[in-house]
């Protein structure tokens, strides 16, 4: 990829010239786009697509505009959207301690003692990623352990679903009243406290790196927008504003904030889009916290419930009436029957039309039986689901297994049933909890665990990007059309093709009377796309170094 332009220096869209104000085309590539599905060449005029089209149509721009740039034959698409991040612990997953590689217990704690020592002056140690499940130990670290590992230094390590964490002594004596039950991890109320106690330890210019850090990761997948899931049980208030004003003087992708709060007042105070995000009507299914109807498999109970039908129509109604949306962190079956009863309910009380147009939002929804795919659908509730959660812990020997049994564990994350049915899916990572990787993410539901809940690439594709932005109600953008916003990545790829589930689909996707345009084969073992640059508002935000 190529620049022609009298100031070959300043890169378009780039801090030093205001790229929103440039004029750009850009040729000789592929555009993804359902403007014209055999796209060549793209404007970009104030921070907007201007026109799509055809190579040799595009000779008619090469004189007015301030820029050409020569795709190279590279691949153009709109920009990611990641709908669910945790952006901190996304970065301090990046710049510290991440266990989620470690492949034994003793490895993990050899882990926690060379980043302890790398880190003397740290006030609390911080980590994530943990996972027994996967360990041949099968137990979680213990406290002495970590006491030891430390050297009697206050840390927090969460697991890799975030719904639990372990902890040393040294950072339970900074939570009055936490004193854990013995060794068992700590989970609802008590590990939200010493979360927020270990977050609020963390200095601001820590926070920052870890910001930066995670925003630049997503920013070089092509990433250009991120739902930022916060709230009082998840970081803290400073945290989130501090990353809303990260966003607006950095270039860098958008960042849209959702506070998981019921004080209405608060969250708008704050600046979010949203009262919604992880307010948690459950837990993990990872931690034996996600709520269910019958029991685990492996544990003589089903979960824990934090909200009930009546909380949950109450902050519904309130969100939908003062013009906000609400959403729900709810996994289990038991918390997703709970938020159903509780939006019909909001629903009888302040319309049904009301409530779909405000699209409230729920997060995660893995195990979502019929009847739930058919009120998601009524109610106009948005799917905010991440599918790498199935790459990692489904099929036959995977932690869903474990938790639920093969059979129940075979209904988990259901998306080829839920988009036939109309619901509408926005695709995340949860990061930390999974990586920020949005072909990847992509693959893993084109190419589900489970045959029968996968669905095409385009239809994968779509929502990763134009699905994240319906989510926050915009229409108009995540999609290279004229008139929508100037948030696209450029490619180096292999062929493009059409994949779907079903052969016949594929084939006819392939016949060039159906208009059908390609996408890289995410075949898993196929190489993924790399990204070349990634454009927000018409500013480019990255760009892959050469060599």
């Amino acid at each position: 990829m190529t620049d022609r332009t009298a100031d070959s220096a300043t890169a378009a869209g780039s801090p030093a010239a205001p790229g929103s104000q440039r004029t750009v085309l850009l040729r000789g590539g592929e555009v993804h786009s359902p403007a014209d599905p055999f796209a060549t060449a793209m404007v970009v005029e104030r921070g907007h697509i201007a026109w799509v089209g055809s190579e040799g149509a595009a000779d008619a721009f090469a004189q007015g505009v301030d820029e050409v740039v020569d795709l190279d034959g590279a691949l153009v698409t709109p920009a990611f959207t990641d709908a669910h991040v945790h952006t901190t612990s996304a970065g301090l997953a990046l710049t510290g301690l991440d266990l989620s590689g470690a492949a034994s217990l003793p490895e993990a704690l050899a882990r926690v003692r060379a980043y302890a020592d790398r880190r003397p002056t740290d006030r609390v140690l911080l980590g994530h990623g943990w996972d027994a499940a996967r360990w041949p130990e099968r137990r979680a670290p213990r406290r002495r352990e970590l006491d030891e590992a430390t050297g009697g230094r206050p840390l927090y390590l969460s697991r890799i679903d975030a719904h639990s964490a372990v902890v040393t002594t040294a950072l339970l004596d900074l939570v009055p009243g936490v004193r854990g039950a013995g060794d068992e991890p700590l989970t609802r109320d008590d590990h939200h406290q010493v979360r927020r106690a270990a977050l609020a330890a963390l200095l601001p210019a820590q926070r920052a790196e870890a910001q930066r850090a995670a925003l630049d990761r997503a920013a070089s997948l092509g990433i250009g927008s991120v739902h930022e899931c916060g709230g009082p049980d998840i970081s803290s208030a400073e945290d989130f504003t501090a990353l809303m004003e990260l966003a607006r003087t950095r270039p860098g992708p958008r960042v849209f904030g959702y506070w998981a709060d019921r004080d209405l007042d608060r969250a708008r105070a704050l600046g979010a889009i949203g009262a919604a995000g992880d307010l948690f009507v459950d837990g993990a299914l990872g931690s034996h916290t996600a709520c269910l109807h019958a029991p685990y498999a492996d544990a003589g109970h089903t979960g824990t419930g934090y909200l009930d039908a009546h909380d949950v129509a109450g902050h519904v109604a309130a969100c939908t009436e003062a013009g906000l949306q609400a959403g729900f962190h709810a996994i289990g079956d038991a918390a997703i029957s709970a938020v159903i009863e509780g939006v019909r309910a909001a629903a009888e009380k302040v319309g049904l039309a009301r409530v779909r147009a405000a699209r409230h939002r729920v997060e995660h929804a893995e195990m979502m039986t019929p009847a739930a795919i058919a009120a998601f659908a009524d109610l106009g509730l948005t799917a905010s689901v991440q599918p790498a959660f199935d790459a990692l812990w489904g099929g036959e020997e995977g932690m869903y297994a474990d938790r639920l049994g093969a059979e129940r564990a075979r209904t988990l994350n259901p998306y080829a049933a839920m988009l036939k049915a109309g619901v509408p899916l926005a695709f995340g990572s949860d990061a930390p909890v999974t990586p920020l990787d949005p072909w990847g993410t992509v693959r893993a539901a084109a190419f589900h665990r489970t045959p029968e809940h996968r669905i095409s690439v385009r239809a994968a594709f779509a929502a990763h990007t134009r699905g994240g932005w319906r989510a926050l109600g915009r229409d108009d953008a995540g999609t290279l059309v004229p008139g929508a916003p100037a948030d696209y990545a450029v490619w180096q790829t292999a062929e493009l093709v059409v994949q779907a589930p079903d052969d016949r689909v594929a084939r006819w996707s392939t016949d060039p009377r159906s208009g059908t345009p390609g996408l890289p084969d995410l075949t898993p073992g196929a190489e993924l796309p790399v990204c070349l640059a990634t454009v927000v508002g018409g500013r480019q935000v990255f760009v892959r170094p050469q060599g």
